[in-house]
């Protein structure tokens, strides 16, 4: 009797290993033999939350009646202090009774809102550059993704113009993230009025992806949902891993109106249950508590010296980026004597020992461009530098 093989669900035929599962593999074999890399690839701060955070979560978690299941929905403090976080930070009210929920990190959310919102062979728009995970989660759960362009002359912002000549008939959600991750875009009030507006036209859902409002960033914080008549037909994913320091701690938020929040609530309540209560508690503390100053400190100042490190190292690998960005990378341009991105950051990972991200991950439109990643010591930094520097006397970048 012929025995039978096993075989994968054909959705993994539509999408590879994340690059950075992959490639952290071939930097740990590296480390392992002794090289010594320095990765300035992932966007993983460096550094701990507030102290009043680790105090709240150490206090909590060492109680006797904290550690059975959790409402799906959050507890009613964190549900709170998300809401007034956007009243103080976005000026954006929201109920924090049916207008918020809480998450494990922003990547939870995009599968919960394309369960809640997309049919198998529905359409999503989805920006290219942008974030992997929109495109990976869309084809795994059967959406069609339909690339929509970003680009330098553009600003990186949406071309509106291109979007309307398409056929939007079968589109049921538009991916968007400003401040925009990996090129550094800021976010722009005409932009976000102008999503509302599309949104509105064609009955498609925008979800803004919005969670580096506070790092290197000392104007405004935007939200699209400050835009009236917003709530009616955008969500937002927000995300405590980069402004709080607290990436492995997994929290985030979705805000939106309370008919979206309660088919998003009939997926998750299937899939998961509710966080911890002790980190729940202790990331309310933190959305309460953490002052101007201390964001200030976390995500300005310590964030600024790294940036001008990280701009010297574009300037020895011969890279072009705009100094405007916002964020914790930087976004750059490589220059026009190399064939493709990885004969650049293949060099720089073997002979500098440094890692740093190809662009063409992001989509086809980052093919000619890099991405540094600002969360590493000053000292590994201009270590990383220096590593790019002595490799450019022997054999320039621009070469």
């Amino acid at each position: 009797m012929e025995k039978k093989a096993f075989k994968p669900a054909d959705r993994l035929a539509s999408v590879q290993e994340y690059y950075f599962s992959r490639k952290l593999k071939e930097v740990a074999r590296l480390n392992a033999e002794g090289r010594d890399i320095i990765s300035l690839a992932i966007g993983s701060p460096d550094m701990p939350p507030s102290q009043q955070t680790i105090d709240v979560l150490c206090r909590e978690a060492a109680k006797d009646n904290g550690h059975g299941y959790q409402p799906t929905i959050g507890t009613p403090e964190l549900r709170e202090a998300m809401a007034a976080f956007y009243r103080r930070w976005y000026k954006v009210e929201l109920d924090p009774q049916t207008e918020i929920q809480p998450l494990i990190g922003s990547k939870e959310g995009i599968l919960h809102v394309t369960l809640a919102f997309v049919n198998p062979g529905d359409q999503v728009l989805v920006p290219d550059p942008g974030y992997p995970t929109y495109t990976s989660l869309s084809r795994l759960l059967g959406a069609e993704v339909v690339t929509y362009d970003l680009t330098e002359a553009g600003g990186w912002q949406p071309d509106f113009e291109q979007l309307e000549s398409r056929d939007l008939s079968r589109v049921k959600l538009m991916w968007t993230n400003y401040p925009h991750m990996p090129t550094g875009a800021p976010a722009n009030r005409d932009t976000y009025e102008r999503l509302v507006a599309f949104a509105k036209k064609h009955a498609i859902v925008i979800v803004n992806d919005n969670p580096y409002s506070f790092i290197l960033n000392e104007g405004q914080h935007l939200s699209i949902l400050q835009v009236p008549g917003a709530k009616e037909c955008c969500i937002e994913l927000n995300s405590m891993s980069k402004s709080f320091n607290m990436p492995g701690w997994r929290v985030g938020l979705l805000a939106t109106n309370a008919t979206f929040i309660s088919w998003i609530l009939k997926v998750k309540s299937n899939i998961d249950s509710g966080t911890f209560r002790a980190m729940q508690l202790a990331a309310a503390e933190a959305l309460t508590t953490n002052t101007d100053e201390w964001h200030m400190q976390a995500n300005v100042r310590t964030y600024a010296p790294r940036r001008a490190i990280a701009e010297d190292i574009m300037k020895a690998l011969g890279c072009t980026f705009d100094p405007l960005q916002k964020g914790m990378f930087l976004w750059g341009r490589i220059p026009d004597s190399y064939v493709n991105v990885e004969d650049l950051t293949e060099r720089v990972l073997n002979e500098a020992r440094v890692f740093i991200t190809p662009g063409f991950i992001f989509g086809s439109n980052g093919e000619r461009y890099i991405r540094i990643s600002l969360c590493a010591k000053e000292q590994r930094m201009r270590e990383a530098l220096e590593r790019i520097q002595n490799i450019n006397t022997q054999r320039p970048f621009l070469a």
